[in-house]
């Protein structure tokens, strides 16, 4: 998969609005080239909310272990949740401990947010397509609901 395959396909969904900050934006440098994902069918940027899934292409401070510095290397983050977590890695987010983050086609912990249910893959290739895909509907899903959630429990 590439970046721009990732991109087409999340924007795809129904209310999503992809952020990719580029030079020139009002967003920082170290943003330009990456992809944030957010649930929002007013398509405005929430400021109250996380993305429910990134797509970085290069090392953030305090986030080297998967060495984005690699030519042609970048990373899918998917706030998977705590059951879709479990389900792929035989273990709870609590439990994600320390993890290979550098290796290419695998799901992984993420390498910073694992514990918090967020899952990571490098290089999405033939051996993650299909669950990559699934990993970015299943945290779509999760975004709509806690969208559609908070905006009912606004109107009570």
């Amino acid at each position: 998969m590439t970046i721009d395959e990732i991109i087409s396909f999340v924007s795809g969904l129904d209310g999503v609005l992809a952020l990719t900050p580029a030079p020139g934006d009002d967003w920082p440098e170290l943003s330009w080239g990456d992809a944030f994902f957010y649930y929002s069918p007013d398509g405005v940027v929430p400021t109250n909310v996380q993305p429910f899934a990134t797509v970085v292409t290069k090392n953030y401070p305090g986030d080297e272990a998967s060495r984005l510095d690699r030519p042609d290397t970048f990373r899918v983050n998917i706030h998977a949740g705590k059951e879709e977590f479990t389900r792929r890695l035989g273990r709870s987010p609590r439990e994600a401990g320390e993890t290979e983050a550098d290796v290419v086609d695998t799901v992984l912990a993420h390498p910073v947010y694992g514990t918090a249910g967020w899952l990571a893959v490098v290089n999405p290739g033939p051996k993650t397509e299909v669950a990559t895909r699934e990993l970015l509907q299943t945290a779509y899903r999760l975004a709509r609901t806690r969208f559609e959630r908070k905006a009912e429990s606004s109107r009570e």
